[in-house]
């Protein structure tokens, strides 16, 4: 097996920093990965999901679409998927991590390290969006004003309102129940995707194509089920919440809603992980050659660097 250090030279320095990476430092290092996978994946999807807000707020429709706004998320996830992976895993969902701790053994410690990364990756993302877009979202405010007595309290913390691309909410007298279960269904559905795509016996999907397949899982969820209130993140989620409430102040926080948003992607995940390994998983199958030489490369890599 060829090591991309016996073909390339690194410079001295970056070689020390190398070895405490590999050594003290490489709990930093997967950190930073789930960090700047949960960065890119929120802020790819919420700037084009506040893009389709704003433009029904300004009368201007072609700033995005629900199908624009899916293809976003759907493309973020693969960027995060590709640049996290190899350094953390690429869990970049709480529900993930989580459940990766009650299956797989996964360090705790470790975990809640992953948790405070994602939900910060996701908070600084939201946090960026509004800085960058805060001209247009202060003249979209101001719309709101000048359309009666009320209208911008009434609107702003809604899925209508500027502040529904960063927190998200559901429409007034809503029912939280079916909210729920849409939320609970969809999220089942990736996380089946998910460990669908974490199987090494899976003969049709590759570890190449995996990225694309767990985007697609998130586009069609949001183009078919985002209206009635999806968050199927949870430090997408949590990230936004709290990027709002730094924002807006506690008048953003959701209300009941919130806890939905914020925790049911964590059952949702540990039910189709309970489902997969139930009545999909099969220890018999052979691992094929794409997983067996990722298994490889990483247990090679583990050994060199222990």
């Amino acid at each position: 097996m060829v090591h991309l250090g016996d073909m390339q030279k690194r410079h001295r320095v970056l070689q020390r920093w190398e070895k405490q990476r590999h050594g003290n430092a490489h709990w930093f290092a997967e950190c930073f990965a789930e960090f700047i996978g949960v960065f890119l994946y929120v802020y790819t999807g919420v700037g084009s999901q506040l893009l389709f807000i704003l433009g029904g707020i300004l009368k201007e429709q072609g700033l995005s679409s629900v199908f624009q706004t899916g293809a976003a998320y759907a493309t973020g996830i693969i960027f995060a998927v590709i640049l996290a992976t190899p350094v953390s895993g690429g869990h970049l969902n709480p529900g993930i991590t989580i459940a990766f701790v009650l299956t797989k053994g996964f360090p705790l410690v470790r975990a809640l390290r992953y948790l405070i990364a994602q939900i910060l990756g996701g908070y600084v993302a939201c946090l960026l969006i509004y800085v960058q877009y805060h001209d247009l979202i202060k003249l979209a405010e101001g719309v709101l004003d000048l359309a009666g007595p009320g209208v911008l309290d009434a609107t702003l913390f809604t899925p209508q309102g500027p502040a529904g691309a960063f927190a998200l909410y559901v429409m007034p007298g809503a029912s939280l129940g079916r909210v729920f279960l849409n939320e609970f269904v969809c999220d089942v559905m990736i996380a089946l995707i998910i460990w669908c795509c974490l199987d090494p016996t899976n003969l049709l999907v590759p570890p190449f194509a995996s990225p694309v397949v767990i985007g697609l899982a998130y586009a069609v969820a949001v183009w078919g089920y985002s209206i009635e209130g999806l968050a199927a993140n949870t430090a997408r989620d949590l990230g936004g919440r709290l990027a709002a409430l730094t924002i807006w102040g506690t008048k953003a926080s959701g209300g009941k809603y919130a806890a939905i948003a914020a925790l049911a992607n964590i059952p949702a995940t540990l039910m189709a992980s309970a489902l997969y390994e139930l009545f999909l998983a099969d220890y018999a199958r052979v691992i094929t050659s794409s997983h067996l030489e990722i298994i490889r490369a990483h247990a090679t890599l583990a050994h060199r660097t222990g």
